[in-house]
């Protein structure tokens, strides 16, 4: 935390309250605003961003997943872009598909699909959809700071509720405890499961690496909020960073397992498309001490690049540091979860085409 308040004395150009510290060019741009030759201008380019808000109306919410990374087959993302500004944030390549940068644009430009709920029932009342579990915010936080007005996530979580259909879902903001009632009737039909992502217990590091998200004790303290409301909760350590955060690993799962998880994951850092130069840009900012301790660790990872697209390996690495990594991994969830399981969902009461099932 030192070096960081130092830099940010020195630097005053550095942005508070945002990971990303710069825009990135966007490939799908012919031209477009860029800071490589700062000392041309005779005025600040930007001043600190602040959130806007834009309205899309997709026409499906629900997405196939074709990456055998991930459990779900089925994903769906209320919002696009992400106020929490994970500076290794893997969703940052796809704002650009919509004109903006992976960068400060990501975490300060939000789209929101305010028909989100409706596609969901549509899309649920399809004759040809059988039930299988869906994962609410497989992209970006489904409970980032908007949601605590727009209530979208909620909203879709009723619709899931009213046709009795599973769901799994992951996030870092403790908003979902305002879900509870409803989350509480679904975990009674074994129709829902929470991950809270846990990346560190250390704050000065959170504050740098995730500015506008829950504290990790916050975090803790939703596991334990959901467990006891009966709802299936773990934890999941993603990404995990070599010389940053791979040591919290036991401290993670030891905390998280005394509120109530019962299961945990994890995942290794890879650095796709723009994030490589977002995320260095952070490391040499926040960490110049041990910015090339980090960074090549993080290639070793991926066999000596900071990037990985190759399915079954991309988000486990390789190599002897990969190695350590799910040593540690394997060791604490042994010390911590033996005997601990999420309940499998029940596929059965789905109430297909709207149905209501006289038994159920």
């Amino acid at each position: 935390m030192l070096i960081y308040l130092v830099y940010c004395a020195v630097n005053e150009g550095y942005i508070k309250g945002r990971g990303a510290q710069i825009k990135t060019a966007n490939r799908f741009l012919a031209s477009q605003y860029t800071t490589d030759h700062i000392e041309g201008l005779d005025e600040q380019l930007q001043d600190v961003p602040q959130t806007q808000v834009f309205h899309e109306n997709p026409k499906k919410i629900v997405n196939k997943i074709t990456s055998p990374d991930l459990g779900f087959g089925y994903s769906m993302n209320p919002y696009q872009g992400c106020e929490h500004g994970c500076i290794y944030c893997y969703a940052r390549n796809t704002h650009e598909y919509y004109g903006f940068s992976a960068g400060l644009d990501f975490e300060t430009k939000i789209i929101v699909k305010q028909n989100a709920p409706e596609l969901l029932e549509r899309h649920l009342l399809q004759p040809s959809w059988n039930a299988v579990p869906i994962m609410l915010s497989g992209n970006t936080d489904c409970y980032q700071p908007q949601e605590q007005k727009l209530k979208i996530t909620r909203r879709m979580l009723e619709v899931l509720l009213k046709y009795q259909h599973p769901v799994g879902i992951i996030t870092k903001n403790g908003l979902i405890q305002r879900d509870i009632d409803i989350l509480q009737d679904l975990a009674k039909a074994n129709l829902v499961n929470v991950m809270i992502s846990v990346t560190t217990l250390n704050e000065s590091l959170r504050r740098m690496m995730e500015p506008r998200t829950a504290s990790g004790i916050k975090r803790m303290e939703t596991i334990e909020a959901l467990s006891k409301a009966g709802i299936p909760t773990g934890v999941m350590s993603a990404p995990i960073i070599p010389g940053l955060n791979h040591h919290e690993i036991p401290d993670i799962y030891k905390v998280a397992a005394a509120h109530g998880a019962v299961a945990c994951g994890m995942t290794v850092v890879r650095l796709n498309g723009s994030i490589g130069k977002i995320f260095e840009d952070w490391l040499r900012k926040n960490f110049p001490d041990r910015f090339e301790k980090v960074w090549n660790q993080i290639s070793d990872l991926h066999g000596g690049n900071v990037n990985d697209s190759v399915f079954g390996r991309r988000m486990a690495g390789e190599g002897n540091i990969a190695s350590a990594i799910h040593q540690l991994y394997r060791i604490a969830k042994k010390k911590y979860f033996t005997g601990k399981a999420m309940p499998p969902m029940d596929l059965t009461r789905f109430r297909k085409g709207g149905n209501l099932n006289l038994f159920s």
